[in-house]
């Protein structure tokens, strides 16, 4: 289940992706080949409007294929059509709308996040009928992570062998469980429920060492709907921040490659990424929904840096064109974007053996 999860986020970040160059290609007046998703050996296909629209077997990405984007043959010389004869607003339009189709992408996601509702910290006075109380933090070898409880877990039911205690909140459960007794716990973990019976103990509370506990955070959460106008000024805000937070990180982890302090272990290559994929999808729709934007404005980002074979570092060649005048050589162009996707290739093949070193 998590590598269809896996596959169906990728799927769509790939179509939203690749429809952006795709659209605004076809809107510029350039004549697409191919739009692609996944890369061949191909399995299915068929062709409209003078495009063949194909599905590959290999589910690591997607592409547009334009005319005359990797150089024109003698055959095309002339055609209004191609990539290079089109101007180079244009160009850069179409290389850059990838990027913005993601970034989009993200902020309609968030967007049904906030509609569908946002879990959100709440005070026992505030709390809903339909509030929770969720596990924050887990003691180190405390009584609670002994019985296996995790942060993020919601507990259900407390029974203390006498009496059993439902729609539980902060100040019942410590009632219940500094009397010392043994007591049984129901909590739901990543979709699962689960019994559990743990007995509480002194000494863990710094500030008060005789009150029994059974070493954990609580906090009630509620799932709030937000009405349409306040989901889009969220969203919008949320996009923006995250934008910002991501920067900063691509920015750190780039400097400390160049100073050789970089830590790959940071780095989530595909299979990473599809343990990601289980673990969000596990906590609900809003959880995947809220996973998915991030990928996707983090796709967004690196797509964006100046880098041969990405779509950052094609809009710098057509700058450099606009500024000189003159057209890169279209052979060194592709064999300067060749050498991109080579090194790409061989970080995903680095942060993958990463990946299951950490399995």
């Amino acid at each position: 289940m998590t590598i269809l999860i896996f596959l169906g986020v990728l799927f769509a970040l790939v179509l939203v992706h690749e429809w952006g160059h795709f659209i605004v290609a076809k809107k510029t007046g350039m004549q697409v080949d191919e739009f692609g998703i996944g890369f061949p050996p191909r399995v299915f296909s068929f062709r409209r409007g003078g495009t063949l629209y194909s599905l590959n077997l290999l589910p690591i990405g997607g592409f547009v294929k334009i005319l005359g984007e990797d150089g024109v043959s003698d055959e095309e010389a002339g055609n209004p059509k191609t990539f290079s004869s089109r101007p180079r607003t244009a160009q850069a339009a179409v290389l850059l709308a990838g990027v913005v189709m993601n970034v989009l992408f993200a902020w309609v996601l968030f967007v049904a996040v906030f509609l569908l509702g946002v879990p959100q910290t709440v005070s026992e006075v505030s709390a809903g009928e339909s509030a929770s109380l969720m596990i924050s933090t887990v003691v180190a070898d405390s009584p609670a992570e002994d019985a296996g409880l995790s942060a993020g877990d919601t507990i259900l039911t407390l029974h203390d062998g006498t009496a059993l205690f439902t729609d539980v909140t902060p100040t019942q459960f410590v009632e219940v469980v500094t009397k010392g007794s043994p007591v049984t716990i129901t909590y739901e973990s990543k979709g699962e429920l689960y019994e559990t019976t743990t007995t509480p103990v002194v000494g863990l509370i710094a500030d008060d060492p005789s009150r029994a506990t059974i070493g954990v955070g609580l906090t009630l959460i509620e799932v709030i709907k937000e009405p349409l106008g306040v989901a889009l000024r969220e969203a919008t805000y949320m996009t923006g921040h995250s934008l910002v937070a991501i920067v900063g990180g691509v920015y750190g982890l780039l400097s400390d490659a160049v100073l050789g302090q970089a830590d790959l272990s940071e780095v989530a290559g595909p299979i990473g990424i599809a343990g990601m994929a289980g673990d969000a999808a596990s906590f609900g729709l809003t959880s995947l929904l809220l996973f998915t934007a991030f990928i996707s404005l983090n796709l967004a980002i690196i797509n964006l840096l100046p880098f041969p074979a990405l779509d950052g570092g094609r809009v710098l060649m057509v700058a450099i064109e606009g500024a000189t005048r003159r057209r890169i050589n279209p052979v060194w162009a592709g064999r300067l974007n060749l050498v991109g996707f080579v090194l790409l290739l061989l970080l995903m093949i680095l942060v993958t053996y990463n990946d299951i070193g950490n399995l």
